[in-house]
């Protein structure tokens, strides 16, 4: 496990992530996860969900190493070994997946990885896929909560083209690809979940339901 790398974050989510994905991906299928990181977080919801296939991914080598460290350690049958898929850069080397999911990873990377994941996603998913994200958003322009403010400072410190970013703007941003924002639904520490689905066209309305 040298090259497994850790993520204190995935402690304190991943069964959160877990019961909401339960929920929104289908029983069976192939589920493409982009931005992978660690890999922690495959691992989880590989064995929580163990009738799904998880086709995990990341650009940096490290990541896949570490993906690559906790896959074998898990010895889970329904858990692929990393792809290394930049979410900017089209097509993506899958043909198709039934569901996809990026977990932080949109306000730690510019702007530019948010249109490709919609075009990735627009071009990978079956209508009525799904698309999920999880993390935080600010809503109508504002910020959820004081500490994702004092959070998006600092992303933007480390790098200007990062940053929290705007549900609205990221739910036109899918539109644009055919894929529809039909849930939100807040979790822990001021984060969210969202939940896009595939339609056979795109649609006009970029609203989304919230529970």
């Amino acid at each position: 496990m040298s090259d497994a790398l850790f993520s204190s974050a995935v402690a304190r989510n991943a069964a959160a992530i877990v019961e909401t994905l339960k929920r929104a991906v289908p029983p069976s299928g192939l589920v493409l996860e982009i931005a992978s990181g660690s890999g922690e977080h495959a691992v989880h919801f590989a064995r929580a969900m163990p009738t799904l296939d998880w086709q995990p991914s990341d650009p940096d080598e490290a990541a896949r190493r570490s993906i690559v460290a906790h896959t074998r350690a898990a010895g889970l049958s329904n858990l692929r070994s990393p792809l290394a898929i930049d979410a900017t850069r089209q097509p993506w080397p899958v043909a198709k997946a039934d569901a996809i999911v990026a977990i932080n990873m949109i306000h730690i990377a510019a702007w530019e990885a948010t249109t490709g994941l919609m075009a990735g996603a627009g071009a990978t998913l079956p209508a009525g896929g799904i698309l999920y994200l999880y993390g935080p958003f600010r809503v109508d322009g504002a910020h959820t909560a004081p500490s994702n403010a004092a959070f998006d400072d600092g992303l933007r410190t480390k790098n200007a083209s990062w940053g929290v970013r705007d549900i609205e703007a990221v739910a036109a941003a899918a539109d644009t690809h055919g894929l529809h924002l039909t849930e939100r639904i807040p979790m822990p520490a001021n984060n969210l979940s969202l939940i896009f689905r595939k339609l056979d066209r795109p649609s006009s309305d970029v609203g989304g339901a919230s529970r």
